[in-house]
């Protein structure tokens, strides 16, 4: 089944969990897709993570094309989110050139950062049909140190009026990033739209995680992202085990080599002694 607006709509209001994951390649799209992930994003993490920048800061628009068409040809079924880059989207003009380009390569919606001050960027996308995610508590492109936000009265007010002036604006999901659990669960029982937590605690409609966290990729070990697997110590072996082989002579063996016919490679020997003389 393909998943659409309406299909993550159809899941929140059956109180079905939404599922997504990012992804910066076409190999990790194709699994992800195959998996049933409901909303593969390419997020503006791939910075950090693929491209050995310093911050998401740096991510540009080309870097993000170049990732979301690569993501774009893996997936068949996922909703496409694509993370809207630093500056890209400082004004309501600017946004919506940007997002336009993003839907020419194939993304179904995007997704961008801050609070209650993106109400009129979110309200031009919207009303030029084009699908936004908005983001709120913790924002890398803005905070330069990450904190749960929401554990004072001050902070969770400012939270849940940003989750709905942004659903008025016209946003059709919404990340909670590093948001205390409680306030994550009013504001996903005050929303019509799904919410999405990253370290916002289970009450939310969903959850994303970072692709590189969860496979346990990156060396961090982050509160609030599980790993599922430890792909850094066991590819390090496993690059370690082929350097030895090599240097030992154990690889290529008999069954990685292809033989030629003997009275074929007798014809070549015969030649090479003839031309050689």
């Amino acid at each position: 089944m393909d998943r659409d607006i309406d299909f993550l709509m159809s899941k929140k209001q059956a109180h079905q969990k939404i599922t997504m994951l990012t992804c910066y390649d076409y190999p990790t799209a194709l699994l992800e897709d195959k998996a049933g992930i409901d909303i593969i994003f390419v997020a503006d993490s791939v910075g950090t993570n693929v491209l050995g920048y310093e911050s998401a800061t740096e991510v540009t628009m080309e870097n993000m094309i170049h990732h979301l068409k690569a993501v774009r040809r893996g997936v068949t079924h996922a909703y496409l989110l694509v993370d809207m880059p630093y500056k890209s989207y400082d004004t309501p003009k600017i946004a919506l050139e940007n997002a336009t380009t993003f839907l020419s390569h194939g993304a179904d919606g995007v997704k961008l950062e801050g609070w209650s001050e993106k109400e009129e960027v979110i309200k031009i996308l919207a009303e030029n049909n084009i699908e936004v995610c908005a983001h709120i508590g913790y924002n890398p492109q803005i905070h330069s140190r990450a904190w749960t936000h929401g554990v004072t009265f001050s902070k969770a007010k400012a939270l849940i009026q940003s989750a709905l002036t942004l659903e008025n604006a016209g946003a059709k999901m919404i990340v909670l990033e590093m948001v205390s659990e409680e306030v994550s669960k009013i504001i996903t029982e005050k929303l019509s739209i799904p919410t999405i937590g990253i370290g916002a605690g289970k009450f939310c409609d969903g959850q994303v995680l970072v692709i590189n966290d969860m496979l346990g990729i990156t060396a961090l070990d982050l509160r609030h992202a599980k790993k599922y697997q430890n792909y850094q110590n066991l590819t390090f072996q496993a690059i370690c085990q082929y350097k030895e082989e090599v240097e030992n002579g154990v690889f290529p063996n008999e069954a990685s080599v292809v033989s030629m016919d003997e009275q074929k490679l007798a014809r070549v020997e015969k030649w090479l002694k003839g031309s050689l003389s």
